[in-house]
């Protein structure tokens, strides 16, 4: 597995800032954040420029482009998204599935939604990635699992995240272990409680929350995933750069210890 970390957590600096200590907390690699308004990173409509930065950056410090977040399911920024992606050499695209949990229609909307964006995908040579997300039309495991069954191509995977599935009332460890066999990127994280929101950035950090995340880096090395282990911390665009790197630094620490626990490094 390939740890590496959103670059969303230092998204109140700028991209160089972020390139920087996350290299220096000891990651593989990193994923890019091109989301609007929680950071000014991966700007799509700004990409043509940004894009040798971008790999200027990665060469300078090191870091494997693992991924990118752009959470928008509009066709004309997943196509900007796309085309960016493949520039700058970023294999898996991370999107959220849209709708409202429970809302009649919702899923079948985004399966289709989803569907079209995979056949783009397709076309672009990208990995489509998309996460049970709280209060969504794919929430948890039975809404994920139907995706799953809709959805055939090589070119869509599964992005699990154990924050969400844990609010949903479900545990991740169980979770993990029913999707993987289509789990093409993983977001990790910690969450304290099964509130709606994920709490403050500082208890995101792996280890301070109530998930078992030995047990579901566990499953994800018995089964052989080699992929992505992306942190995603939300929420601390108003922190300093040194709060920022004290979760980088404490959540690599937690990632590396699971890895060895499991026996994956």
């Amino acid at each position: 597995m390939k740890l590496g970390a959103n670059s969303v957590l230092f998204g109140g600096y700028d991209l160089e800032t972020a390139f920087k200590y996350i290299a220096l907390s000891g990651y593989d690699g990193i994923e890019l954040s091109a989301i609007d308004g929680m950071s000014e990173h991966l700007v799509l409509d700004r990409w043509h420029e940004i894009a040798p930065e971008v790999k200027r950056l990665a060469q300078s410090y090191n870091l494997e482009l693992l991924a990118m977040e752009q959470p928008s399911r509009d066709p004309a920024k997943m196509e900007q998204a796309m085309q960016a992606a493949v520039e700058i050499g970023i294999p898996i695209i991370n999107c959220g599935p849209g709708g409202k949990t429970g809302e009649p229609g919702s899923l079948e909307q985004t399966i289709d939604e989803l569907g079209k964006l995979v056949q783009m995908a397709e076309r672009y040579g990208v990995t489509l990635c998309v996460k049970a997300h709280v209060g969504h039309s794919v929430y948890n495991t039975p809404t994920t699992l139907k995706v799953m069954e809709a959805i055939s191509s090589p070119s869509f995977g599964i992005d699990m995240d154990p924050s969400h599935i844990y609010r949903a009332n479900e545990n991740p460890v169980e979770a993990i272990a029913a999707v993987i066999s289509r789990v093409k990127h993983v977001h990790i994280r910690d969450c304290k409680g099964r509130q709606q929101g994920p709490g403050k950035p500082e208890m995101q950090a792996n280890g301070r929350g109530d998930i078992d995340l030995v047990g579901y880096v566990r499953v994800l090395h018995e089964n052989g995933y080699t992929g992505p282990l992306d942190l995603e911390i939300i929420g601390a665009r108003e922190y300093s750069v040194a709060q920022c790197c004290v979760i980088a630094a404490e959540s690599r620490g937690h990632m590396q210890a699971c890895l060895q626990a499991c026996g994956a490094r």
